[in-house]
């Protein structure tokens, strides 16, 4: 039979899926190892969705996603950030993986480059190479908190790069990026008349810090304003199955993006869209408990890391702990994490699955059950 694409055939293993499903296949095991929130959904929410369905509302809706939904979408995004963002900027997607397959595919041709970070999610490179386009790494060093540094990003850019991907609150790293660093790294894109895609899953959870989004200094001249902003509700309100989200789009782009949605995905399905509609318009409950669990789980795993003298990075958004287990991985941590899985029945996602500054790291995830984590927390061995 004929062989596959090259490009697909060299799509790498996804290292959180790879240590994800052999503790799902370990009975007893606890799972630290990926990013699902633990809280049933709100009822209002999946009240939402139901009705929808009662009433056999299934059709197709327009390509960009449903009026009431575009509006809400761009009401928070106001709100929050005090951008100056109407509805005809906003696409409902399916899910912020999509989403972003759907920008890049937008911005990037066969060989473009896209400064990506490392460590920064996997499917950042995995997508831009289904695309034909090559990722370029921009390192995030413990020395600097694993915060990224202009220097260091416009060393890498050359007459191909393309675009410049930002991900703050960060996964893996729980790290966010300062005001005055996101103008320069706005600044930075212009200079070099680059796009930015600012990844902004975690937006609606950091700790004693503001999350600042890019487009707050981008320009609003069309053909000048370069940010794309990829949102998602599968963290905030834990509507990770029904892959809602949103990108909004710099301004002058709405028919170009109407033209690449419907070659996509066409629509997103209407259930899950009513159900959004919800869960942006209704009572908020759920992400103020869901913002202070995670600040509870933040605070009591790193007392445990520091008790065994485990460094670790402070996270100030997202909800994960990125912890240095270098004493005990031996310059191996993917093969740390499956052993550890196997005689400690614990699993942490390898930071080696972020990038190759990742070695000697890993990701613990704090959506779980208190006692849950702090149970498999414990079971790490203490630095010498």
């Amino acid at each position: 039979m004929p062989e596959l694409a090259q490009h697909v055939r060299d799509v790498p293993v996804n290292q959180i899926r790879e240590i994800t499903e052999a503790a799902w296949a370990t009975p007893g095991a606890i799972v630290l190892s990926i990013g699902e929130p633990g809280f049933p959904l709100a009822r209002h929410v999946l009240d939402a969705g139901i009705a929808c369905l009662d009433r056999d509302e299934t059709n197709y809706t327009p390509n960009a996603g449903i009026p009431a939904l575009r509006e809400a979408f761009a009401s928070r995004f106001r709100a929050q950030q005090h951008v100056d963002v109407g509805p005809e900027r906003v696409y409902v997607v399916d899910g912020a993986q999509q989403g972003l397959h759907f920008v890049m595919s937008m911005l990037l041709s066969p060989g473009d480059e896209i400064l990506i970070p490392n460590p920064g999610y996997p499917t950042f490179a995995m997508t831009s190479r289904l695309l034909h386009a090559i990722p370029v790494e921009y390192p995030l060093y413990p020395q600097n908190d694993f915060q990224p540094h202009i220097e260091d990003i416009e060393a890498l850019i050359t007459p191909r790069t393309k675009v410049l991907m930002l991900n703050s609150p960060s996964n893996p790293l729980g790290a966010v990026i300062s005001e005055d660093a996101t103008r320069e790294l706005v600044e930075l894109a212009a200079r070099h008349d680059l796009w930015i895609i600012s990844d902004e899953c975690y937006e609606a959870f950091t700790f004693d810090v503001p999350h600042v989004s890019p487009a707050r200094f981008d320009s609003d001249v069309p053909g000048q304003a370069r940010v794309f902003t990829s949102l998602t509700l599968s963290k905030t309100y834990g509507l990770t199955g029904l892959r809602i989200g949103a990108l909004v789009c710099p301004p002058g782009m709405e028919k170009t993006m109407n033209n690449v949605m419907e070659s996509i995905v066409s629509c997103v399905a209407s259930p899950s869209q009513y159900a959004a509609l919800a869960a942006l318009t209704g009572p908020q409950d759920y992400v103020k408990s869901a913002r202070e669990h995670y600040r509870s789980n933040r605070d009591a795993a790193s007392a445990i890391l520091s008790s065994k003298g485990i460094p670790y990075l402070g996270a100030q958004g997202a909800f994960y702990l990125w912890a240095d287990v270098s004493h005990a991985s031996q310059g191996d941590v993917r093969a740390w994490t499956r052993q550890f899985l196997a005689d400690s029945k614990v699993a942490f996602a390898p930071g080696t699955a972020f990038g190759s500054i990742g070695e000697g790291w890993i990701r613990i995830a704090l959506c779980g059950g208190k006692e849950e984590l702090l149970d498999g927390v414990s079971r790490l061995p203490e630095r010498p």
